[in-house]
């Protein structure tokens, strides 16, 4: 696809998709929801950790409103149901792990967007804001879903209601992401993040996703059935294989992603 409002690169089984619509804080607009669910879909099948990060000094800011007059006649329902969700399950359905590296202000869809990945890594400087009550409206893009299994009902209640800027170090401290780091050497740092993730045991991962995923609707039992035939298929792989060979030889093990 030639992309109009993302960049995408690959290198290193990295595959990087940086939001690419500056001069309107990355705002989601159709053609970039559309551009998003392809270039993760794609990424899915050939790279070993996919990264969403956004150009100059924004994530993303959400949905592109327009002008009062498009705005006022948006259909809100079609858009998340034929626009939204399919971004969103490229996101959350990706056979391997993906990483938000939220460089700057992350609000309204643009917060669950980055919430959506497994890993949302931010620079102090950004913040989280569920900013939907400020034009009338709830939290979508899955933040109705998302966060109170990350921050817990109370905290996902008041973000809800008060629409506040939640800073990258907060949401550090809530739990709703992995961490927040310095802004010198933010990019260096997701990167190196990436790298690790990208040499390592590739089917493992995609089994972490299932079952830590499933366990929010599992019972005990159901979990415990679920985490014994993950196991059992990472325990056919290769990659199983050569982390025990590497185990008893003591070296870093080398795995293929397989």
């Amino acid at each position: 696809m030639d992309y109009q409002t993302l960049i995408y690169t690959l290198k290193d089984g990295v595959a990087t998709i940086t939001l690419n619509r500056p001069e309107k804080m990355n705002a989601l607009s159709t053609q970039m929801r559309a551009e998003i669910a392809y270039a993760v879909s794609e990424a899915g099948k050939i790279a070993r950790v996919v990264v969403i990060t956004g150009a100059d000094r924004a994530f993303c800011s959400g949905q592109d409103l327009g002008d009062r007059v498009s705005a006022a006649n948006l259909d809100l329902e079609r858009t998340l149901r034929d626009e939204y969700q399919p971004m969103l399950r490229a996101i959350v359905d990706c056979p391997v792990p993906t990483i938000a590296a939220v460089n700057g202000a992350a609000a309204g869809a643009g917060a669950n967007l980055a919430l959506a990945a497994d890993v949302v890594i931010a620079c102090e400087s950004a913040y989280f804001m569920q900013a939907f009550t400020r034009i009338g409206l709830i939290p979508d893009a899955g933040g109705t879903y998302v966060l109170p299994r990350t921050m817990g009902t109370a905290k996902a209640m008041g973000a809800a209601l008060f629409a506040d800027k939640i800073t990258a170090r907060q949401a550090d401290e809530w739990g709703m992401i992995w961490e927040a780091v310095p802004d010198i050497g933010f990019d260096a740092h997701w990167a190196a993040r990436a790298a690790h993730l990208a040499q390592g045991p590739t089917a493992a991962y995609s089994a972490i996703k299932t079952v830590i995923r499933g366990s929010w609707n599992n019972t005990l039992d159901d979990q415990l059935t679920l985490e014994a035939r993950q196991q059992g298929q990472c325990g056919k792989s290769r990659d199983f294989k050569e982390g025990v060979l590497a185990f008893t030889e003591k070296r870093a093990a080398r795995f293929e992603g397989r």
